[in-house]
């Protein structure tokens, strides 16, 4: 299995660690051709008006949209800011996968980055673990498709719509697998909450 990296800004290399972890080769998604060759597609953080910015500029809006009907897409931080409808900045351009409306920068400056502890709901089955948010932004409305698969101080900090997920928080910062496997593993519906993976 082949899943894309955007490599366009942004932490993009520890997604690709995570995703060796779990057997699965990443490959570092650099212009829409590349699209074609992978199975899914990971968007990383970074900061939103830059990525909007540079998918404008690379020509990738319409060939992600394209590739997201059939393909899961993960993201996280300003990749889930991406994924949103709508978004509490007019410089960001949104793919509009997820129903979603995002507060950028919600918890404020990098320099107030966080850890805190969050409750996973998979397979019936619940987990805490620890997450970072850098940045993060805050999900504030939902639509009634989307599903919260985590939450933070009962705040949605993990969401699916269909066959993506976003994420307001950086699991591949801790080496958290959980998210990735569920999303792009062959075997994913056998996630249980004793095989969550993370940097120790």
């Amino acid at each position: 299995m082949k899943i894309g990296v955007l490599a366009l800004q942004g932490n993009f290399e520890n997604h690709e660690n995570v995703l060796r972890t779990l057997g699965i080769d990443p490959v570092k998604v650099r212009y829409p051709s590349q699209l074609d060759g992978v199975e899914g597609l990971v968007i990383p953080g970074g900061e939103s008006t830059t990525l909007t910015h540079l998918m404008k500029t690379n020509n990738f809006f319409e060939p992600i949209k394209s590739f997201a009907k059939n393909n899961p897409v993960l993201g996280t931080c300003a990749g889930l800011i991406m994924m949103a409808k709508k978004i509490d900045d007019d410089r960001v351009k949104p793919l509009g996968m997820l129903d979603i409306t995002v507060e950028r920068n919600r918890y404020g400056r990098q320099v107030h980055s966080f850890s805190n502890i969050i409750s996973v709901h998979f397979n019936s089955r619940d987990a805490t673990i620890l997450a970072t948010f850098i940045r993060a932004p805050q999900i504030i409305e939902r639509g009634p498709s989307v599903k919260v698969l985590a939450t933070c101080d009962n705040l949605p900090v993990a969401v699916l719509e269909g066959l993506h997920l976003g994420i307001t928080f950086h699991p591949e910062v801790d080496g958290i697998s959980l998210f990735h496997e569920w999303l792009f593993h062959p075997v994913r519906n056998e996630i249980t909450s004793d095989r969550i993976s993370r940097k120790r």
